[in-house]
């Protein structure tokens, strides 16, 4: 399996610290509103990286962050009239949802910032006693100059940084004993949240977390560094920089970066007026199709948002799920039960798009060659599958849709959902049924709920019932 690297800036194959064992880490979002499409790029894309070495059979522990103290954050709080906790909940529960409704697995941990100050601290106070970081009335900086490997992920050489005047320059104050030293403290101004520390009462600064939080839940190597490519520089560089001087070796194997999204050709923004949330989007469309969209190009190439683009991950999304609703009905109507011989010849030649789909996703995860191939297993199935087929050979040919779907987080065998209605007119029909002593037809409407994710409970009170 070949990783495009961010650090090497070419194709590496991939080589696991521990046998079987993946280590990942992916910077989440700030929550202080809906998250936008932006956001969900590297939630699909690096969700999908997670779920193709699964299916390869690695054990992946995947830590994923919520950044919920920030400035932006604050800000919101001050304008709401409201703690800053209370916007970084409600925004972080607004954000899985929209994870949910994009098929994102929940991360091994998704740590919160403000739950590992104390590790935060720890590292800071490492980095001062190892001669790397200082402190000035109450703010602690890390030295860039005393890294002698920063801007080897940015590929930025230092002394061009400096000539490259302001707007290249980590933010902070200016007492600071070179302008690329970054804050790894800061002390509270009026009104802020703030933690206690051995140089002020204040909170930490943004890229101090990830490194805390990586090396808690994942230990001081790992093999996947992963985000936006917007996060290169500053903020992984500084990562790097703040966790290899702590640890006193390689942070990261494999950094993995994806491309930015415009929206109509345009770089998204507010003040432009194309900002979208994954939210809105979900107004218009089923976020399957946002996750359609996202995958159809390769991660590293820019991506476009557009209504026409949209709709064309519609339509092709739709064409895999008519294919597997076809088989679904044939499954249900055909007679014969095993595969005849000339079926399991037929069937043997859906390996070569399988194959066709791991070449790709082994080929630094090119998803969009991926679902080319699911395209053209979809083609096989409509061509060959019919109503003479066996339900082994039919059955067969959905669960290999199916599967490599799931890889990519596609929903293709969706469970109907059942109104509560139609939930109580059957436990209605199971209990006349047990009346009358038809403990078959009793049974079978159980399994029929159970199947749909309804589980029911008897009690003296009557038959209650719970979603799975």
């Amino acid at each position: 399996m070949k990783v495009f690297n961010t650090l090497t800036k070419k194709k590496e194959e991939f080589v696991p610290l521990e046998e079987g064992k993946v280590r990942m880490y992916v910077c989440g979002p700030t929550v202080y509103n809906y998250i936008h499409i932006g956001n969900a790029r590297p939630m699909i894309v690096f969700d999908t990286v997670r779920r193709y070495f699964e299916y390869k059979g690695y054990d992946v522990n995947y830590v994923s962050n919520f950044t919920d103290v920030d400035d932006k954050i604050i800000k919101k709080a001050i304008e709401e009239q409201v703690s800053a906790q209370e916007i970084s909940q409600r925004y972080i529960a607004e954000c899985k949802k929209d994870m949910a409704g994009m098929n994102v697995k929940p991360a091994t941990k998704h740590p919160l910032a403000t739950e590992e100050i104390c590790g935060m601290v720890e590292m800071i106070s490492e980095l001062i006693e190892k001669g790397y970081a200082y402190e000035k009335n109450g703010t602690v900086y890390f030295s860039t100059r005393k890294f002698k490997d920063y801007g080897k992920l940015s590929h930025k050489n230092l002394d061009d940084l400096r000539s490259g005047g302001r707007s290249l320059l980590v933010s902070g104050e200016d007492e600071k004993e070179d302008p690329l030293d970054f804050v790894l403290w800061k002390p509270k101004k009026e009104g802020e949240p703030f933690w206690k520390s051995p140089w002020s009462d204040g909170r930490p600064g943004w890229h101090i977390e990830c490194s805390v939080m990586s090396r808690k839940y994942l230990g001081e190597q790992i093999d996947i560094h992963a985000g936006g490519e917007d996060l290169i520089f500053p903020h992984h560089e500084n990562e790097i920089a703040q966790s290899e001087a702590a640890n006193g070796k390689e942070f990261a194997r494999y950094w993995m970066h994806n491309a930015f999204l415009n929206i109509d050709n345009r770089k998204m923004s507010k003040s432009l007026g194309n900002f979208r949330t994954v939210r809105e989007i979900s107004e218009q469309y089923d976020l399957q199709v946002l996750r359609f969209f996202m995958l159809s190009a390769h991660y590293r190439s820019p991506l476009n948002f557009s209504a026409e683009l949209m709709e064309a991950s519609k339509n092709g999304l739709e064409r895999i799920l008519n294919a597997t609703d076809n088989l679904k009905h044939l499954i249900a109507s055909v007679a014969a039960e095993e595969m005849s011989a000339e079926e399991k010849e037929a069937f043997s030649k859906t390996d070569a798009y399988v194959e066709e789909f791991e070449k790709a996703m082994d080929d630094d995860f090119n998803t969009a060659d991926a679902i080319a191939a699911i395209f053209e297993l979809v083609k096989y199935a409509n061509t060959t599958a019919t109503a003479e087929s066996s339900k082994e050979y039919l059955r067969g040919l959905l669960d290999r849709i199916v599967k490599l779907g799931d890889v990519l987080g596609l929903i293709l065998d969706k469970k109907e959902e059942l109104l509560d209605a139609d939930i109580e007119k059957l436990i209605e029909e199971r209990q006349a049924a047990r009346k009358a002593k038809d403990f078959a037809r009793a049974d079978a409407i159980r399994d029929e709920l159970l199947e749909k994710g309804i589980i029911l409970k008897d009690t003296r009170e009557g038959v209650q019932w719970k979603k799975a």
